[in-house]
């Protein structure tokens, strides 16, 4: 057997302290929820669920997690519908819609401390502000970017001979779209999908300025208990949404492999 060459050598172990780098201090909340230590970060000999049980137990916990889902699923829909419909029309507008996507995927350049502030002077004029509404309005923004960018690069790979054929059978543009496009960009679509569910999902900074004590979601009542109490119970919380967002980007890059793939 011959030897692998040093310079790969080198970019596995880089590769490798790299990913540990990123994935450890996430990775360490899991064993923090199961912690028999009534202190947050504080190990002794004993595991416990009680952290779970309390957090299931809650009814502030409860009530955001409906909220948060509530504002995910609203957004996800919202976003993937406009994403989906922007990425055709830019997809039409040759290196002139290139230019107007560079712009469309503003909301993720700009801090979200600034888009919060934005966005809350005005729903504060609409009357949106403390509502799921106004949640899901804004959740939208920051999500479209990335529906527009995964549809988009299916876009890309779409042979348009496909789109020609449905005119030249007298198909009308939006019914090729449903009828020929839709079905050949699923894969693309269903990973913006998710994008913009873990978006909104995970978001805390924008939700921040547009909650009320009625609307807040799990990332916003996980910031007000670490200012209140921490308690074990927020890395319970934590583990919770590691999982849900973990899911979705696996199922994510499983769709973006079978796009590939076909």
């Amino acid at each position: 057997m011959t030897k692998p060459p040093l310079r790969w050598v080198a970019l596995t172990a880089a590769t490798v302290l790299t990913a540990c780098f990123l994935l450890l201090p996430t990775l360490v909340v899991v064993p923090m929820s199961f912690n028999g230590s009534s202190t947050l970060g504080v190990f002794d000999s004993t595991w416990t669920t009680r952290w779970y049980d309390e957090l299931l137990s809650s009814s502030a916990w409860r009530t955001a997690a409906f909220n948060s889902l509530q504002v995910a699923l609203g957004s996800t829909v919202l976003a993937t519908v406009l994403g989906t419909l922007a990425a055709w029309g830019f997809s039409k507008l040759g290196i002139y819609g290139r230019a107007v996507q560079g712009g469309s995927i503003a909301p993720v350049i700009v801090p979200p401390i600034i888009l919060g502030v934005g966005l809350y002077s005005v729903f504060l004029t609409w009357q949106l502000n403390g509502t799921v509404l106004g949640l899901v309005l804004a959740h939208t923004v920051l999500a479209i970017p990335f529906v527009v960018i995964a549809v988009g690069a299916s876009f890309a790979q779409l042979d348009p001979v496909y789109e020609r054929a449905a005119a030249s059978l007298g198909a009308k543009p939006f019914q090729t779209l449903r009828r020929v496009i839709l079905p050949l960009l699923l894969p693309g679509v269903v990973a913006g999908a998710l994008f913009a569910f873990v978006t909104s999902w995970d978001e805390v900074v924008v939700s921040i300025f547009l909650t009320d004590a009625q609307t807040r979601t799990l990332p916003v009542e996980m910031w007000i208990q670490v200012r209140t109490q921490v308690t074990p119970t927020l890395a319970a919380l934590g583990t919770c949404l590691l999982l849900v967002s973990s899911l979705a980007l696996i199922a994510m890059q499983v769709l973006r492999r079978s796009e590939r793939d076909d």
